[in-house]
């Protein structure tokens, strides 16, 4: 089993399409794969994230039917941050559901592709982060960065935080933000690499096609994988 947990250095940043489109492009080369949303806000009764994911992968939700409690064990519907959402409707998010959620999709599928919520900090109580759920995992991480101006220090920041709770990086993946200057979107990837030592995978173009997106991604896909492969 392989597994991958996504974050990003912001909300909003594409995380939802980038976990589509790697589950897509690992599926097409024979992984058995299935994405997961340990906590989704703003939503009523099943994730609109996995939901992408499925549109994204070509599939439907009647795919994952055997598997629909454990893909997302908590759903809110106020579009707040995990503590609040939980804390409107009275409901305390369980760490130890969330764990016994992951480990029973990675008995079943040779990948598990988790999506995070909002940026790398978040919080899903007044004392614990996401991130920390990920760290008792022992999950890697997938850095996503929306590629814009503030794009630097973003990406430092996520990459300082990950690194003091010892995750693993595996790389970044660049989403080009529409409007941007040409000199920012070039630049940005080659000063984080240079200073970070981290790898970059690939850069993204604005596309509102999941389609064409998707052979842009290619490319990502395949070094991702490898990555994986020799983790």
């Amino acid at each position: 089993m392989k597994a991958i947990f996504i974050t990003g250095t912001d909300t909003g940043v594409g995380k939802s399409v980038v976990a589509g489109l790697l589950a897509r492009y690992a599926r097409e080369r024979g992984w058995g794969v299935i994405t997961q949303k340990w906590i989704q806000t703003g939503s009523r009764n099943f994730s609109q994230d996995i939901r992408l994911h499925l549109k994204i992968m070509q599939r439907s939700k009647a795919d994952i039917n055997d598997y629909l409690d454990s893909v997302c064990p908590y759903t809110f519907k106020a579009p707040l941050s995990p503590h609040k959402a939980s804390q409107l409707e009275n409901k305390r998010i369980n760490p130890e559901r969330i764990k016994e959620s992951f480990r029973l999709l990675s008995r079943a599928f040779d990948l598990v592709i988790v999506e995070g919520i909002g940026g790398a900090l978040v919080p899903y109580n007044t004392r614990n982060l996401v991130i920390d759920i990920a760290r008792d995992l022992n999950l890697a991480v997938l850095l996503v960065a929306q590629n814009k101006l503030g794009a630097i220090n973003h990406t430092f920041l996520t990459i300082e935080a990950l690194g003091a709770r010892k995750l693993e990086i595996l790389g970044i993946v660049f989403n080009n933000a529409p409007k941007q200057d040409r000199i920012i979107l070039q630049d940005n990837p080659r000063i984080i690499q240079q200073l970070t030592r981290q790898k970059i995978f690939g850069v993204l173009p604005w596309r509102r096609d999941y389609s064409t997106l998707y052979k842009n991604f290619m490319p990502i896909g395949r070094k991702i994988l490898r990555q994986l492969k020799n983790g």
